[in-house]
């Protein structure tokens, strides 16, 4: 293989390795950077829908006292049973999946004491209701309405539930409330690693460009410098020759296939101005 023509095939081969490296590069820290965001958009979504939960258990369990209070609608015990039981299947998944520890400990204790409150308010209903209904029997069999009112439960639920329960809800919506924040302020730590992990991603493609524009800039240098330049001054040269007879002289250096070119575009002058004489 040729100086000239080995020369530019190894640029341009230098240029496509190059290329092909960066790329490989790139494409890996680009697929670290889609996984490590597929996962914090996970982890982020996934809090954010136990939090939703639990304060949606909260919400319903609530609602259900209020109702039982107000109403005194005994439906409601159901729907008190089932808030209790979803919460506490919430909270063990989120003491299983829970990366900031954080008020962990804070919201299960206001979990506990609304549901100890909870099945106390449903333990001392159930009292209130046989006790009104034994009381209805005995004033079927003739006794007087002191006799109900002496089995009643003392209980008053509207002070029951400003007092007791009203507080307990408050503190457990905002130890939620503050596990939400805690887990969204935990992701920015690896929000910040993402963040150096795509600036990693994209120095590959940086660095690969500014090496590139180098090597074009060497490769147009010796590119015009030792077959443009050479070639413009052999056809100029040898043009004035053919035109005005002025010798076949260039200025500019030649290496390689193009000094084989000059040589013999030398020797065919040669062997014309010989050959002259002899048709002559």
């Amino acid at each position: 293989m040729k100086g000239i023509r080995k020369r530019v095939l190894v640029s341009f081969l230098s240029v496509v390795v190059l290329l092909f490296f960066a790329g490989l590069v790139s494409l890996f820290e680009l697929r670290r950077v889609s996984s490590d965001t597929e996962e914090i958009l996970r982890a982020s979504e996934r809090n954010l829908g136990l939090a939703k939960d639990m304060l949606d258990a909260a919400a319903r369990q609530n609602k259900a006292v209020v109702h039982s209070i107000v109403f005194r609608q005994r439906d409601y015990d159901t729907v008190l049973m089932g808030s209790i039981a979803e919460m506490a299947r919430t909270l063990e998944v989120v003491r299983r999946e829970a990366v900031e520890q954080a008020y962990l400990d804070t919201l299960s204790a206001s979990a506990m004491n609304v549901q100890r409150l909870t099945q106390e308010f449903l333990r001392l209903q159930a009292q209130r209701m046989t006790s009104e209904v034994s009381g209805r029997l005995e004033l079927r069999g003739g006794k007087d309405s002191l006799s109900m009112k002496s089995v009643e439960m003392d209980f008053d639920g509207a002070r029951w539930y400003a007092e007791a329960y009203s507080k307990a809800y408050d503190k457990l919506t905002g130890s939620i409330k503050n596990y939400m924040i805690s887990t969204q302020s935990s992701l920015a730590p690896r929000t910040e690693q993402l963040k150096r992990n795509a600036y990693r991603a994209v120095t590959p493609v940086l660095i690969s460009l500014l090496v590139m524009i180098a090597i074009v800039l060497m490769l147009y240098y010796f590119v015009s410098a030792y077959l443009v330049r050479p070639v413009l001054a052999m056809n100029k040269s040898l043009g004035d020759y053919l035109r005005f007879g002025l010798p076949f002289r260039i200025k500019a250096e030649v290496k390689d296939e193009v000094a084989e070119l000059k040589d013999r575009i030398d020797d065919v002058i040669q062997l014309a101005r010989k050959t002259k004489p002899e048709q002559r």
